[in-house]
């Protein structure tokens, strides 16, 4: 997302020197905000600038939504915004929905949010709340729409997906034997299919949340 106003383009500003970027904005209709920035992995520079933090330095659990937490609530004070996050409820806030609502993020042939730039990878560290409405950029077109071989659809080595739905529980399965070492190591085989924001993704920084993704995985 290129942020038409000039608040948007300062918000991009401020964001940069910490490889996130603005990928969605949305005027939501209901609730406190009349103005989202839905912020995310500019993919190229991210995983160095958190790298380089504190957080993922100092060994202590769950470094990068601190780190998320420290940069973005700092930044929202900057701009006299709420700081929003995809974690930390019950309740949760509505990432998803509103990611599809902003015209920018789509349902994938593999019902997961694929984005303009990001493919399959998109992601959100979380989002910047105004209380203004603000005048966003234009709703894009999904790439899935000119995407002729759909190669997402076949990807999965684990046969985790069954008729466009997710079996996690199979998935997890898979990571847990040797040929699930490459979607340890290099990140979902899935993500990694869609021809969209493939080459641009560190494959440590896929690693480092594919080890959470399945850390986390229920008993």
């Amino acid at each position: 997302m290129e942020p038409e106003t000039s608040l948007g383009q300062a918000v991009d500003a401020a964001l940069n020197p910490y490889g996130l970027k603005v990928l969605a904005g949305v005027n939501p209709e209901t609730g406190p905000h009349k103005t989202l920035f839905l912020i995310g992995p500019d993919a190229t520079r991210f995983w160095q600038a958190f790298q380089d933090s504190a957080e993922y330095q100092d060994g202590q659990p769950d470094p990068i939504d601190r780190w998320s937490e420290r940069v973005l609530t700092s930044i929202g004070i900057g701009f006299g915004a709420d700081a929003i996050f995809p974690f930390g409820g019950p309740p949760y806030h509505p990432f998803i929905g509103r990611a599809l609502q902003s015209g920018e993020c789509f349902q994938s042939p593999v019902q997961i949010l694929v984005h303009g730039d990001a493919g399959l990878f998109v992601s959100f560290r979380g989002a910047l709340g105004f209380s203004e409405r603000l005048e966003l950029a234009k709703a894009q077109q999904s790439p899935c729409k000119t995407c002729i071989d759909k190669p997402c659809l076949t990807a999965c080595p684990a046969g985790a997906l069954v008729k466009n739905n997710y079996d996690v529980a199979a998935c997890h399965v898979f990571l847990d034997t040797p040929t699930g070492d490459q979607c340890m190591t290099r990140g979902c085989a899935v993500r990694r299919a869609c021809p969209v924001g493939r080459s641009d993704r560190a494959e440590a920084q896929s690693a480092f949340h594919m080890s959470y993704f399945h850390r986390k995985a229920p008993a």
